[in-house]
């Protein structure tokens, strides 16, 4: 399949791509929003809520824009190579998670995300995470990201294993 024609039908099958869609395909973060397709040899993850998509993709904006400088864009709209695309999404979230849990309110312990086993973060529910930010912050755009945009610098993909 070239790839007009796997733009054609990932269009038709996926209409409404997951604002979070590679950090997903990395097992990094999951959403019970989010519908799998297989199209091809490739996958790709579409969102089944027309509003929730639409808050992930201004989610995803703003947490573009406000890296910008960290991430070295000279443009904000143009596409990302991969490797800063998986430090936005997949740093943007753990820096949700973190402001989250560090700005709660000590008797309510309970609300705040918990790290995951491994003694990082874990944005298991993308959807979650989003209205539990709107939540606490009021809006998307009042979100700390100024803590945020640290934690997409210290995100640190995974390297490729050498074949020997």
């Amino acid at each position: 399949m070239d790839e007009s024609a796997f733009r054609q039908a990932r269009d038709t099958m996926a209409p409404r791509p997951c604002a979070f869609e590679k950090a997903m395909l990395a097992g990094a973060c999951a959403c019970p929003l989010a519908a799998r397709r297989n199209i091809a040899e490739r996958e790709a993850v579409t969102c089944t809520s027309p509003s929730a998509r639409e808050e992930c993709a201004a989610l995803c904006a703003l947490l573009r824009q406000n890296s910008a400088f960290a991430l070295k864009l000279t443009q904000v709209d143009a596409p990302l190579p991969h490797a800063k695309e998986m430090k936005l999404q997949c740093g943007g979230l753990q820096g949700v998670l973190r402001a989250l849990a560090h700005s709660a309110v000590p008797g309510s312990a309970a609300d705040a995300p918990e790290p995951d086993a491994g003694g990082g973060q874990s944005a298991a529910d993308v959807r979650g995470l989003v209205e539990a930010a709107r939540e606490k912050f009021g809006s998307l755009q009042n979100l700390p990201y100024s803590t945020i945009v640290q934690s997409v610098v210290a995100y640190q993909i995974r390297r490729r294993r050498s074949e020997r």
